[in-house]
């Protein structure tokens, strides 16, 4: 079965290469064909599953090598694959809700002209993701990791035409090449301190190599998660990039460019458990990040920012349970995936919403849907309370974990994390019940449109709502699935390690105490969004309120702290160039110039001047002779 792993990658590259280059014949097909492509792959990754299931240990870890990519002595670079435990649970994630959002795209995208090309940016987004996460080494998977910013480029801004598209596009570009030089420097490192990239030799020796440079390595690829992640400080492009169509932000932020940050932590892991400080960095980012996007999603009146701010969160929580280490890793990839389930059911379930509400994202102009779209509201309803924690749906199983974990870090590093990860899970009841009210409850909220057409809102077609039905079930019972006889626990265990920690709390205690900021944060979203009318334009709010409405000023930080001085810097270099370096030059210049004109006035081409001249030169030689005998 290892000659299969190169088709999980090559199957949608292929659609990728067919849809690009086959031009506008075919325009009337080319979505189905990057459907069953991006299909194809799911059911070799189902495949290969079931050959692993069938093996034990260390067996089930399959590698397939294809071609030397760079063999030049003492710098080898291959296309290797390595299937273990971790990537196929990604593989499986990637392709099975990316052929949903693919299927989901045929109705949604329908009336846009470029449809084949946009199934071809998505098939290109599935094999970069794949690349990055079947790859056996470190510069393999930066291909990979490259790829996927390129195909997110691609998409944000696919409607270019859209000014706000077109920078939200360049934005995320040039926020993600921060966290890139970042994850590019540490594999440097690696090679300078390893003489290797592959993961087999850098995780074995790791242990033996100096506190200082591992700590180096943790922290550069932290930098090179954050970025691709959008954890603090690189978090500012995730909003700007709902610009894109939404099956895009269903793909970036269920399945693909969010969760590549966390693989690369969890990957690492040999890394980050011998480089404590490293470590701790993971976990004060990851704690900083799930408050920071909670906060922002609860000022958020566009549903699908709302939702932006609540996967900047989430995924925060991975990134500190990441950060714990053995304690942790599962419960972040446990997380990881129902995430995927219930956050691709709310973007595509706000997708469908704006199907019916003419592309209207302002839930301050919804209202009462739940009587117009029936199976948009429960499957929205559903990967809602999976998105809280409700009891026994699939977030329940995964966020919960990641807080006992954090309380058993122990100490007062375990107090700290484990009180922001509850803190957080009110925040997220809060923002997440009230985007739920916005939308589905009270009286309807719409107007007509600055042309005078009133939006009709009705279900969206079946080839959007089955996707969605799907999803709702993964929301559901996903998380449960995981947790019995701690199956997903004992799935990862081999490649990612996994020790109990020593809790002060009791998890009776901790289940109780999250049920109840659970039931209070739902409670005051209620008192304020459901028992009170919407009013059709935002109150002026405190000063926290107004801030998380710009983020936070995360925009506003980088304008000053960023922006600002790389203009002066530039305008500083602009003056040195033409000032000094110009300068320099152009003086030389001028000076030669000035003095070969006055040189050429000697040679007017007239005798009586060479004449005088010659007579001058025979004066001065003979008064010098003259000079030098009477001395």
């Amino acid at each position: 079965m290892d000659h299969l792993i190169g088709a999980l990658v090559g199957a949608p590259l292929l659609g990728a290469g067919i849809l690009l280059t086959g031009g506008r014949r075919l325009d009337r097909t080319g979505h189905w064909i990057g459907c069953l492509l991006s299909a194809a792959s799911f059911v070799i990754g189902a495949l290969l599953f079931a050959d692993m299931l069938g093996k034990s240990g260390s067996a089930r870890t399959m590698t397939s090598h294809l071609f030397s990519w760079v063999p030049v002595a003492g710098f080898q670079a291959n296309v290797s694959f390595q299937l273990d435990q971790l990537s196929m649970t990604f593989v499986l994630l990637i392709t099975g809700v990316g052929t949903l959002i693919h299927i989901y795209s045929v109705g949604y995208m329908e009336q846009d002209e470029n449809r084949r090309r946009f199934f071809g940016y998505l098939n290109l987004f599935l094999a970069a993701m794949l690349l990055l996460v079947l790859a056996d080494n470190y510069l393999l998977l930066y291909m990979g990791w490259e790829g996927v910013g390129l195909a997110s480029y691609l998409l944000i801004g696919f409607w270019q035409h859209k000014p706000s598209a077109a920078t939200a596009a360049k934005k995320a570009f040039i926020v993600n090449r921060v966290g890139d030089m970042g994850l590019s420097i540490a594999i440097m490192v690696m090679f300078a301190t390893f003489g290797s990239f592959s993961f087999g030799p850098v995780f074995s020796h790791a242990t033996s190599a100096s506190q200082a440079k591992l700590t180096v390595i943790g922290l550069l690829l932290l930098l090179g998660a954050c970025g691709k992640s959008a954890q603090v400080p690189l978090q500012s492009w995730l909003g700007d990039a709902m610009e894109g169509p939404t099956p895009v932000s269903a793909l970036i932020h269920a399945a693909t460019m969010v969760t590549a940050g966390v693989y690369l932590i969890t990957r690492s892991s040999a890394i980050f458990n011998a480089a404590p400080a490293a470590q701790l960095a993971v976990t004060v980012v990851g704690a900083v990040t799930l408050l920071f996007g909670a906060i922002v999603g609860c000022a958020k009146d566009d549903i699908k920012k709302a939702l932006a701010g609540s996967t900047m969160s989430q995924i925060g929580y991975m990134i500190l349970a990441a950060g714990l280490g053995p304690i942790g890793y599962v419960f972040a990839i446990m997380h990881l995936i129902t995430h995927g389930f219930f956050k691709a059911g709310l973007f595509l379930g706000a997708g469908s919403v704006m199907h019916g509400m003419n592309d209207e994202v302002d839930m301050r102009k919804f209202g009462g849907l739940r009587k117009f779209m029936p199976v948009t509201y429960v499957t929205f309803g559903l990967a809602y309370l999976a998105i809280i924690g409700f009891p026994g749906l699939s977030g329940y199983w995964s966020k919960d974990k990641i807080i006992e974990a954090a309380f058993a870090k122990g100490g007062t590093d375990g107090w700290i994390l484990g009180g922001v990860a509850l803190l957080g899970a009110g925040i997220t009841a809060f923002y997440m019940t009230r985007v739920m009210l916005m939308t589905f409850f009270g009286e309807k909220r719409w107007v007509p449109d600055a042309d005078g057409h009133e939006p009709h809102p009705h279900e969206a077609p079946r080839t959007m709502t089955i996707p969605m039905i799907i999803l709702a079930f993964g929301s559901v019972f996903a998380g449960g699935l995981f947790s019995l006889n701690s199956s997903f626990l004992h799935w990862l265990e081999p490649v990612t390690g996994h020790t109990e920690g020593h809790s002060p709390v009791s998890t009776v205690l901790i289940q109780a105490a999250t049920l109840v900021v659970l039931a209070l944060g739902l409670g005051l979203a209620w008192v304020q969004y459901g028992r009170q009318a919407v009013p059709a334009v935002a109150p002026r709010g405190s000063l926290l309120t107004r801030a998380a409405r710009r983020d936070l000023l995360q925009d506003d930080f980088n304008h000053v702290a960023l922006v600002k001085p790389g203009e002066y810097l530039t305008r500083g270099l602009v003056y040195l160039d033409h000032s000094v370096v110009d300068g320099v030059v152009n003086g030389t210049a001028a000076s030669v110039g000035g003095l070969s004109g006055r040189m050429r006035r000697l040679q007017n081409g007239y005798v009586r001047s060479y004449a005088v001249s010659m007579l001058g030169g025979t004066a001065v030689l003979v008064a010098a002779t003259l000079l030098m005998r009477g001395v």
